[in-house]
């Protein structure tokens, strides 16, 4: 069986895109593999990690406006002249690899890609990870095989000729999420002396969110009183952070433990050690959130393209998963009004937890695996095609 992986830009496409990489290895060691992406965004250096063979294509991103004539931009252009290269570029790749089947996980690159399947006759499943269906994933949607969705919400929002070829599945989530253990909190800097407090875990993604930094800045010294806080708050912060650090007590300072990146072989630790997240609402970040039933104080970013993200929060917070802090209003005495009651009430913090973990659906991964396999073979799941 060979396959060929598509989409990229950034990790929210490219993490479900190796998660499925992972469960094809596992259901079929022989699978022969193919990521497609582009030459700027993140997947040419996760799928080398991941050791899948990768290609690069042009692409372009479409900047969009309320206003049109502001979509008449320089960049806008330049990026329309790419997509006729980038299509050239995904015939040859598609042709030459000769695939059974082609997983798109969205972002721009996948439009090429995918519409040379198409013209290739070669059967595509597009996955959409977020509430809102974006419009990359829109228009794969229309040439795809079959659609997978993250979030039954998203179904009602395509017309009626695509949702009879959708299914919800999930997000996919890569095993070592699962593998973690709370165990080992010196791993990460912690005093064993503090094991009394609970662990806040605060994320904005790989990059950090500024936001989120300077709240916890402004609100660390109270903020340790009540827990310990592992904070992964990206390379651009992160010096300036441990300046704020050092102005606090020592006894605080170790309760406030500062890490640029967290490393894939720790992501399952950090997770597991975590009694209440602080997070941005991407789509991985609520699917891990439920998956591994924790509770978690969101902070969306906005705006965003049809406000995903606040969306993908309001999904987990309507079950009594989640607290929404709005961006507009994100400072430390905000943040820390979030969050001290919550760790003060370890029954609310449960009830928060069991919430999230009734939304999860985890075997994503493996299912997306197990269609493109059908797929690739003639059949979706059984059914031919």
């Amino acid at each position: 069986m060979k396959i060929i992986i598509t989409g990229g830009g950034t990790g929210g496409h490219v993490a479900p895109a190796l998660a499925v990489v992972d469960a094809l290895r596992s259901q079929d060691p022989s699978v022969e593999l193919l990521y497609v992406g582009s030459h700027t965004g993140i997947e040419a250096r996760l799928a080398a990690e991941a050791g899948v063979r990768f290609t690069g294509i042009a692409t372009g991103k479409l900047r969009r406006s309320a206003n049109p004539l502001k979509m008449l931009n320089r960049r806008n252009l330049v990026d329309l002249l790419k997509l006729p290269f980038g299509l050239v570029q995904a015939l040859g790749a598609v042709r030459r690899f000769k695939p059974n089947a082609m997983l798109s996980t969205g972002g721009y690159v996948c439009v090429p890609t995918v519409l040379a399947a198409w013209l290739l006759r070669v059967p595509v499943i597009t996955h959409e990870q977020t509430v809102t269906v974006g419009l990359a994933n829109r228009i794969a949607g229309r040439v795809a095989s079959r659609i997978a969705l993250a979030f039954p919400e998203s179904m009602e929002m395509l017309p009626a000729s695509l949702q009879r070829k959708a299914t919800v599945t999930g997000n996919p989530l890569r095993k070592e999420l699962f593998a973690g253990s709370s165990e080992n909190p010196q791993r990460f800097g912690f005093d064993p002396a503090d094991a009394h407090l609970p662990v806040v875990y605060v994320t904005g993604g790989a990059q950090g969110a500024r936001v989120i930094n300077n709240a916890i800045a402004d609100c660390a010294a109270e903020l340790v009183q009540h827990a310990r806080v592992l904070h992964q708050c990206g390379t651009a912060d992160a010096d300036r952070l441990r300046h704020r650090r050092d102005t606090l007590e020592p006894e605080d300072a170790r309760r406030w433990q500062l890490r640029s990146f967290i490393d894939r072989d720790e992501i399952g630790d950090a997770w597991a050690l975590a009694d209440l997240v602080v997070a941005r609402a991407g789509a991985g970040t609520v699917t891990e959130a439920c998956a591994l039933a924790k509770p978690v104080v969101f902070v969306p970013l906005e705006p965003t393209s049809g406000d995903e993200q606040l969306k993908n929060a309001q999904r987990s917070a309507a079950t009594g998963g989640a607290v929404i802090v709005r961006q507009d209003s994100c400072n430390g005495a905000t943040l820390l009004k979030a969050l001290v009651p919550l760790l003060r009430s370890p029954a609310r913090l449960g009830e928060m937890a069991a919430a999230n973990g009734k939304l999860a659906m985890p075997n994503a991964a493996d299912e997306l695996a197990r269609g493109l396999s059908a797929l690739g073979s003639g059949n979706w799941l059984g059914r031919k095609r």
